[in-house]
């Protein structure tokens, strides 16, 4: 019991952290390359942004003032511990953007629509990762979602952001509205990256009669596990096993000659194994 609890208080104590430092870095995103280049990135802060060109209000405070209402009406469709979590990013990263004492790193509308999405997507990353979320619009559209059920949650978001660069266009210029998209798209892979880890491990699986051997040299050459996936041919009816096995991008030229040298005619096809967790790779509790 008392390990559980250990173990509880350091995944809250890590989940704060990741908001934390997400905030700061989602929120460093706005004055060092988005506001100065009036990129409106989608959201209430893209309408935040585009208020500020407008009529010079601060993106921070604007985007704080349009998503606490949005809390107050969706809070009771998400649990609470993501509510509270959500609401700490919200008011820590509308508070920094405008608080942070950054000027300007690129007055270049293209720099500052790509490293802008970059920086963007690593702190919205690290956020979701801590079990939170910098918009009370997720809310609204699980709510959404709830009464409408044909309206799916990315929908809605996607049609929210359509909306915002539609407005940057309207407002701002056609121009800054396909920078917009530019770093939406851009922002939204960083995220994913962040979500599921930057690793460069493949997963390869081989399809080979001499699949004993191939394992052997494997775990004795690679010192890599492995794992024997049970399949059955459909067109010659035979079951024998697939070697599975996850190794570095380092590793992936040894083991395709070893496959090469034992059976040239291995059927072998490689995927991204974007996060490996357990013994040889990271640990499970996220430390390396």
């Amino acid at each position: 019991m008392m390990r559980y609890l250990a173990a509880r208080k350091k995944e809250i104590a890590q989940a704060y952290i990741q908001i934390l430092l997400g905030s700061v870095i989602a929120a460093a995103a706005y004055p060092a390359f988005l506001v100065p280049n009036n990129i409106a990135p989608g959201g209430l802060t893209g309408v935040a942004t585009i208020l500020n060109y407008v009529a010079g209000w601060p993106v921070g405070a604007v985007s704080l003032i349009l998503n606490i209402p949005l809390f107050l009406i969706g809070y009771r469709s998400m649990g609470k511990i993501f509510a509270f979590r959500s609401l700490v990013a919200t008011l820590l990263f509308s508070v920094l953007i405008d608080v942070l004492p950054l000027r300007p790193v690129s007055e270049d509308p293209l720099l500052g629509t790509l490293f802008g999405g970059v920086v963007l997507g690593i702190g919205l990353g690290l956020i979701l990762r801590g079990g939170a979320t910098t918009g009370g619009t997720d809310m609204i559209a699980r709510m959404v979602h709830r009464r409408f059920s044909f309206i799916t949650v990315g929908m809605f978001l996607f049609a929210l952001d359509c909306a915002v660069v539609l407005a940057a266009a309207v407002f701002i210029g056609g121009t800054q509205a396909l920078y917009a998209l530019i770093n939406i798209y851009v922002c939204s892979r960083v995220i994913d990256a962040v979500m599921v880890g930057f690793g460069g491990n493949k997963a390869c699986f081989v399809m080979t009669a001499r699949w004993e051997k191939v394992t052997d040299r494997i775990m004795d050459e690679i010192g890599r596990g492995v794992t024997w996936l049970e399949a059955k041919g459909a067109y010659t009816g035979k079951t024998q096993p697939v070697v599975m096995c996850v190794a570095s991008r380092q590793e992936v030229t040894a083991l395709k000659r070893i496959v090469q040298e034992e059976d040239e005619k291995a059927f072998m096809f490689i995927t991204e194994a974007h996060e490996a967790l357990g013994e040889g790779f990271s640990r499970l509790d996220g430390k390396d």
